[in-house]
């Protein structure tokens, strides 16, 4: 059953089926976050709605009603001639979603809304019934503090009566018990609000944790309307990249004073490799150069011995730093900026973490990520985006030298040389970047995953030697990546992480073994596909044929399933065998961003505004 999703810019978020169920214990209707944009809690599961004409009663999750998406997720219902159009919108940087009711009517109605409730962090679930709930009747609505924290829940219905209630109930989560996750848990159904309509009317539902409960929600509704409206404009792209654009603006959010993004929805906080793999489609072909540039700084200030955090924790927000390759996609992503904003002195204001990255990795920093005696950088295992950890077990391990780091520490040394140069800067990088380059195609005489074992695993990692702007191979070289990653790994949803021809792939996410021996064993990964695109038209001679080729071929199936209805959110992940049906969370970062970053430049060629300038990066071939 597919699913909706706003969120508010906080990492706080409301989320249900498109039949208004929950069926994850990350589904509700308002998930705070308590210390944007990590530490959420779930605090209102859901609002069952139901319609009264006269004696007869109507449930709105028994009926079929029709889902919509036009900038928010709408729910359409007839009832005898009664037709109600719900509409979810959440209130920006404010933990405050909110219900908008359009009705129309030739009969006088009433509508019956019932809150039921949790109070848990977002991993958990409530499974005793020890937690008690306080309640307080006010003024078109209820105040409810839970036992377990200082916050304060207010559902607020103008002109409505309130009956209290309260009794538990238990849920069964469904998508939670297919992953082997905890799927019970117990909700407190809470009393009714009443509300009587005598002709056409719109009324909105408030449900929120924050002290002022005064705003009008009609101005609220009309202010995130045209906050999204600027999004789209500032953008300054056609209206056919509208969905993916609104989609964007879930993963930016607020962190201090800062910005950050959400790796992806719903239990992902903000980590650094999906950050910056992300950042591109995010905020720089949509115009939002300011929240990069914030995004970057805020980074800069977390970076240890060289090394950008991997992930910041969802229930302390500390950060960690197991991860080979987010420093060097830091890099890369600076010089990204710069090729949209041409904004030399924000790169001379990071410049020292820049340094540091770069001598933290020839020098030798932690989880022993060093460069070795053939100037390629060596690490331990589970460092990669191909990271996952089963107690002390790394289905993929790829430690000592992984393909992909090696074209990212090229990448990285050739992108210095270039600052270096440009700001007047000794250059200490370019005779590296050429030793590197040497001693890798020595070695690369085949396509491995992992150089110095001699790993032939067919992955998509090897893509990135020739999507990079600087690559270490020749032409033909790349044209065979290309031709044999498109041969054995590319899907209509993306690129599986390993070929089918191998004994370890697993073509479904789910089976007789730990999901997450397949995550990376052949699950399919739509981000992928933004870089292979880009590969796949750079080693094409005729653009415009081979632009359009690759829209039609790599793109529109995708859109083709997704359909009319669909809000722009593209999955985590998905089976590596058809149907490919979608696993992981429900809309991921640089799923959205990469199909999008790569639409606009790569297949439309809508090119960075100052990328032309900074071609002199490259006359040092």
């Amino acid at each position: 059953m597919r699913e909706w999703i706003v969120t508010n810019g906080l990492g706080g978020y409301a989320s249900l089926t498109y039949q208004n169920t929950n069926t994850r214990k990350y589904h509700g209707l308002l998930v705070s976050s308590l210390n944007p944009p990590t530490e959420r809690w779930v605090f209102i599961s859901n609002i069952y709605d139901r319609l009264q004409i006269e004696n007869r009663t109507y449930n709105f999750n028994d009926a079929k009603g029709v889902f919509s998406f036009d900038i928010f997720p709408s729910f359409s219902y007839n009832f005898e001639g009664t037709k109600i159009k719900k509409t979810v919108f959440m209130e920006q940087e404010k933990n405050t979603t909110i219900l908008k009711y359009d009705i129309k009517t030739k009969k006088p109605v009433t509508m019956i809304h019932t809150p039921h409730l949790n109070s848990r962090k977002l991993y958990d679930v409530t499974g005793q019934r020890i937690l008690n709930f306080d309640q307080e009747t006010i003024d078109n609505g209820v105040v409810i503090k839970p036992g377990n924290t200082d916050k304060k829940m207010k559902i607020i219905l103008k002109n409505s009566t309130y009956n209290p209630a309260f009794y538990w109930e238990e849920f069964f989560y469904e998508k939670d018990k297919e992953r082997n996750d905890s799927w019970v848990d117990n909700n407190v159904h809470l009393g009714d609000l009443n509300k009587t309509i005598n002709g056409d009317a719109t009324y909105y539902l408030v449900l929120t944790l924050e002290d002022e409960i005064n705003s009008d929600p009609s101005k609220i509704y009309s202010k995130e309307i045209q906050r999204k409206k600027n999004i789209v404009k500032q953008s300054n792209l056609s209206k056919k990249f509208e969905k993916l654009v609104l989609s964007t603006d879930n993963f930016i959010v607020k962190k201090d004073k800062g910005k950050s993004v959400v790796a992806g929805y719903h239990w992902f906080g903000d980590w650094g490799r999906d950050t910056l793999i992300a950042l591109p489609g995010l905020a720089l072909v949509t115009g939002r150069y300011n929240d990069a540039k914030q995004i970057l700084l805020s980074f800069s200030k977390y970076c240890k011995n060289g090394l950008i955090p991997n992930a910041f924790m969802e229930r302390d927000s500390v950060a960690i730093y197991n991860n080979a390759d987010s420093s060097l996609w830091y890099i890369d992503r600076v010089y990204q900026y710069l090729k949209y904003t041409n904004d030399k002195e924000f790169v001379k204001k990071i410049w020292e973490t820049l340094k540091s990255i770069i001598n933290g990795y020839k020098n030798g920093t932690d989880f022993d990520i060093h460069m070795d005696d053939d100037y390629l950088i060596s690490h331990g295992p589970g460092l990669t985006w191909m990271d996952v950890r089963i107690g002390d077990y790394y289905p993929t391990p790829r430690n000592n030298k992984a393909v992909e780091i090696q074209a990212l520490w090229y990448n990285a040394l050739r992108i210095m040389s270039g600052l270096a140069q440009s700001l007047g800067k000794e250059d200490t990088y370019y005779d590296l970047s050429e030793k590197v380059k040497n001693s890798f195609k020595d070695q690369f005489d085949q396509q491995y995953d992992v150089i110095d074992t001699k790993d032939l695993s067919f992955r998509p990692n090897q893509i990135f030697l020739v999507s990079l702007d600087f690559s270490m191979i020749d032409k033909s070289f790349q044209e065979k990546i290309v031709n044999d990653v498109r041969g054995e790994l590319v899907t209509v949803f993306g690129l599986r992480t390993l070929s089918p021809k191998d004994s370890r792939y697993k073509g479904c996410y789910f089976g007789d073994y730990n999901k997450d021996e397949a995550y990376h064993n052949g699950t399919v990964w739509p981000w992928l596909m933004g870089p292979f695109v880009k590969a796949f038209i750079k080693t094409k001679p005729n653009g415009p044929i081979w632009r359009e080729f690759a829209y039609r071929n790599f793109l529109v199936p995708m859109f083709d399933v997704f359909g009319e209805n669909w809000d722009g959110g593209i999955h985590e992940i998905f089976d590596g065998d058809p149907i490919y049906s979608p696993r992981g969370c429900i809309t991921q970062a640089w799923s959205v961003s990469e199909i999008l970053r790569c639409w606009v430049e790569d297949v439309e060629n809508i090119r960075p505004e100052y990328e032309e300038i900074l071609e002199s990066f490259k006359i040092r071939v």
